[in-house]
């Protein structure tokens, strides 16, 4: 009969337990598998399956009970840092929405807008078709892996039973925020401003023509060169996002190094 004392069931459930909290967390945040049309039975299972796979060659662990004050520590240390790695991804996606945002209300498609379960809220049509291309070219661009392969190497960056974080850190992550709007912004000013160049002319000739219904030319108009430029600028896009994902996986690297305690 195969015997399993206290201190070896203690052992792998430590060994499971911390790695998959870091794992989950990220995997709830993260763009791709945080998606609310993931099962979260799936969710769970590839955490589960990551953790297995990760857990033999973590650092030490440390000598400490599950079911005390310290382990419920050491379990929200590791939920805080699986929720900073996915949310990092999160803003990348986001800056790409936002471009969809910006170009759909000069396009005048404001009105066309959903109910996203994802977000809760609702997000114009636009946002939503660059949205999901955006996914597709993430997984193109195998950057599934690469993140994973960061949080891979977050254990050796931030073994568990760290004790702390780096405040400066946090305050990173928010200035990072400021990507949303800028690369959001960078996507779509060739759009924004061509449509932008247009709407002042149609003011212009609404000025001097009051005889013309520049609103029943205004919006065909608008709409129409929109969707060319829209055309135009999907033959540049996998570059953009090329760069915005590597962005995105430098600073979540650097994000790990920097939460690592001063004293550490």
């Amino acid at each position: 009969m195969v015997e399993v004392s206290f201190d070896q069931l203690q052992g792998w459930i430590v060994a499971f337990l911390w790695p998959f909290a870091r794992i989950t967390a990220f995997m709830a945040v993260s763009p791709l598998w945080g998606h609310s049309s993931v099962p979260n039975q799936a969710k769970v299972g590839l955490a589960a399956l990551v953790t297995l796979v990760v857990a033999p060659l973590l650092p030490p662990l440390p000598d400490v009970p599950v079911v005390s004050w310290a382990g419920i520590g050491i379990l929200v240390e590791q939920i805080v840092v699986g929720l900073a790695i996915g949310f990092v991804m999160h803003l990348v996606y986001a800056a790409v929405q936002a471009a969809g945002e910006f170009i759909g209300l000069q396009m005048g498609l404001g009105f066309a807008s959903f109910f996203d379960a994802a977000s809760g809220t609702n997000i114009m049509v636009l946002s939503r078709i660059l949205y999901m291309i955006t996914l597709l070219m993430f997984l193109a661009f195998n950057g599934h892996l690469m993140v994973l392969e960061v949080l891979v190497m977050s254990f050796q960056t931030l073994p568990i039973g760290l004790g702390g974080f780096n405040p400066n850190a946090f305050e990173m992550i928010a200035r990072y925020a400021g990507t949303v709007f800028a690369s959001g912004m960078l996507l779509a000013l060739p759009v924004v401003g061509a449509l932008l160049i247009i709407n002042l002319g149609l003011g212009i000739l609404n000025r001097s023509a009051p005889q013309l219904t520049v609103f029943n030319i205004g919006f065909p108009t608008s709409l129409t060169v929109g969707l060319v430029l829209m055309m135009v600028l999907m033959t540049d896009l996998g570059r953009f996002l090329q760069s915005l994902f590597s962005q995105g996986v430098n600073f979540m690297q650097g994000l790990i190094e920097l939460m690592a305690p001063l004293g550490g």
